[in-house]
C-alpha cells in the first residue's frame, strides 16, 4: 500500500470521499471473510426473528422487540437479516449464510480479526495523515449485500445516524472484501455534497413511544444525475465524510458484495449526541483508534 499523499487528502476534503485501491491485502480480506463465515456458522437465530406473526398488536410488539435488539447492538455482535428469508416460525427459507444482511455493531471491539484490521498500523497512519488527534471507533458493520436480494441503500448521510456537535467529526472507513461493481451494488456519491450540513436526523424516541427511533427533518429529493459510481477492487478502502450523500443500488447480480465498514469520531472538542441510537456503554466506551 502506497502512502496517502497530500494531494489525495485535498481531494478528500473537496469531494467528501476518497478511493484508496489495494489498501488491504488479499490475505487480510480473506481473514475477514473466513472469520465472518465462522461467526455465521455459529449464529443462533435471534429470538425477535422467530416470533410468529398473528395480530396487528403482536406485530407492533414484534417490531418493538426487534428495535430493542437493534438499539442495544452498539456494544455487541448481532445479526440482521434480509427481508423474506425466514418463515413465520423463524426457520430459514434459504441457507442461513445467504440470509444475513449485516452483522453489527461491535465487531471492532470483540472480534480479534476485525479489531486487528480496525486498529491496523496503516489505518492509524491514515488517521494521523488526516489530522485526527483523538479518534475513537464508534461502530462497525460487516455488510453482505447478498446476490439477488441485497437491498438498495437509499441516499443518506452517515451523520443522520451518528450526530455530533459540531458536525464534520464523523469519518467512515469502507473496505471492499470483494470487487464492488455497478452490477453488484457498489457505492455512489454526490461529489462535494458534504458541505451543506444535514437535513435529517434519526433520534431515540421518547420512552413509551411505539417506535424506538424516529426521524426529524426529511431527506431532500436528490438528482440522480449528480451521483457518480465508485466501483472498487477487493482490498480497496473508501473514506467517507460523515456528511457526504451516498447510496447503493440493489444487488441484481449473482455475486455478493461483502464489505467491512467502521466509523471513527474525532473526539477532541466534540460532543456525541445523547439522542443518537448508538450510545457508548460502561462495558464498551468508544475505544481510541490509536493504540
Amino acid at each position: 500500500m502506497a502512502s496517502v499523499t497530500q494531494h489525495q487528502i485535498q481531494k478528500f476534503h473537496k469531494d467528501g470521499f476518497l478511493v484508496l485501491e489495494q489498501f488491504f491485502s488479499a490475505e487480510e480480506c480473506e481473514s475477514m471473510r473466513s472469520q465472518i463465515q465462522r461467526i455465521v456458522a455459529e449464529m443462533e437465530v435471534p429470538p425477535h426473528c422467530r416470533t410468529a406473526f398473528s395480530t396487528r398488536e403482536e406485530e407492533q410488539l414484534q417490531a418493538q422487540g426487534s428495535s430493542d435488539y437493534f438499539l442495544t447492538s452498539g456494544d455487541k455482535i448481532r445479526f440482521f437479516f434480509e427481508k423474506g428469508v425466514l418463515d413465520e416460525k423463524g426457520n430459514f427459507l434459504i441457507p442461513k449464510e445467504k440470509s444475513v444482511s449485516k452483522i453489527g455493531h461491535a465487531l471492532h471491539a470483540y472480534d480479534p480479526v476485525f479489531k486487528q484490521i480496525t486498529h491496523s498500523p496503516k489505518v492509524q497512519e491514515l488517521g494521523r495523515k488526516l489530522g485526527l488527534e483523538r479518534p475513537v471507533v464508534v461502530q462497525s458493520m460487516y455488510i453482505f449485500k447478498q446476490p439477488g436480494i441485497g437491498g438498495e441503500v437509499t441516499p443518506h448521510q452517515d451523520a443522520t445516524f451518528l450526530h455530533t456537535e459540531p458536525l464534520g467529526r464523523i469519518l467512515g472507513f469502507w473496505i471492499a472484501l470483494e470487487d464492488a461493481t455497478q452490477e453488484n451494488g457498489c457505492l455512489w456519491f454526490i461529489p462535494g455534497s458534504h458541505t451543506n450540513g444535514i437535513t435529517r436526523r434519526m433520534v431515540r424516541a421518547a420512552s413509551g413511544a411505539s417506535t424506538c427511533v424516529e426521524f426529524v427533518g426529511s431527506e431532500p429529493a436528490y438528482d440522480n444525475k449528480q451521483f457518480i459510481p465508485l466501483p472498487i477492487s477487493k482490498g480497496g478502502l473508501i473514506l467517507i465524510h460523515g456528511e457526504v450523500v451516498h447510496k447503493s443500488e440493489l444487488n441484481s447480480s449473482e455475486s455478493s458484495r461483502h464489505a467491512f465498514t467502521f466509523h471513527v469520531m474525532e473526539a477532541k472538542g466534540t460532543t456525541w449526541s445523547k439522542e443518537n441510537w448508538l450510545q457508548p456503554t460502561p462495558e464498551l466506551p468508544f475505544p481510541s483508534l490509536y493504540t
